[in-house]
């Protein structure tokens, strides 16, 4: 299934004990919740990758083994979007072979990031972008953004209690592109480490404020250190946009 979901209302995607105990919503238990329901029984849910609290998504993939025979794979979209709370959406969903996995599957996943630049976006805009305020230099950006291509140890753009055991991934490209008032930073990427595409927005929107080049960026990146990294951008304006996999169109 390709899910769309307003982060503001969870602690994130995936479900954990401690989260439940205090009360906290996340996507994978809501959607879980309505896969019992029409199932009658417990189904795992597996997703693409864990989006932290207060990320957005659409395009985020997930899947599940079902028993009931009786409803076609794009019959679950109109069941369990009439089930599920207005912040969640089952966007598509397709058959897939019984090996397939939403995470381990997975070719690359895309971030999309929107920054306001203009003085005073719309109030239902506000949720959904990092409001900043003021245009950068995007051809000074997209100079440092070049360096993000290719298998790179991202150790710098790690947060703290990132529990992966490589820090090395595999980045297909990043960029920057106007869209009226607003600046869309766009990633792809094997896979990301937590918080990692909020610290290189942050960083790179950091350093094209006080003018650094290309080479200060890459100088940051190759270090490995942490303390190199500026300040991580919040999540309001983050997105998880799509997840590619071996023969999908998209």
């Amino acid at each position: 299934m390709t899910v769309s979901y307003d982060g503001r209302g969870f602690s994130g995607w995936q479900k954990q004990n401690s989260q439940a105990a205090r009360g906290e919503r996340t996507v994978q238990d809501e959607i879980e919740k309505a896969l019992a329901r029409m199932h009658g029984h417990t189904v795992p849910l597996s997703g693409s990758g864990r989006t932290d609290a207060g990320v957005h998504a659409a395009g985020q993939v997930a899947n599940f083994h079902t028993d009931i025979e009786s409803i076609p794979a794009e019959r679950f979209i109109p069941a369990l979007n009439s089930m599920l709370p207005r912040d969640v959406r089952i966007m598509a969903s397709r058959e897939v072979p019984r090996d397939f996995h939403a995470r381990y599957s997975a070719l690359a996943r895309t971030y999309r990031f929107f920054i306001y630049c203009g003085k005073h976006p719309l109030a239902h805009e506000l949720p959904y972008v990092w409001h900043l305020g003021r245009w950068p230099d995007i051809a000074r950006l997209n100079r440092m953004a070049g360096s993000l291509y290719g298998e790179i140890d991202c150790s710098t753009f790690a947060a703290a209690g990132d529990q992966s055991s490589s820090k090395t991934r595999y980045l297909y490209g990043a960029s920057f592109y106007p869209e009226g008032e607003k600046l869309v930073f766009e990633i792809t990427a094997n896979a990301f480490l937590w918080r990692m595409v909020r610290s290189i927005t942050g960083t790179l929107i950091h350093l094209d404020s006080i003018h650094a080049s290309e080479q200060e960026f890459r100088r940051r990146l190759e270090s490995g250190n942490r303390k190199e990294a500026g300040p991580t951008a919040p999540g309001d304006g983050l997105f998880l946009w799509n997840v590619r996999y071996p023969g999908w169109e998209s």
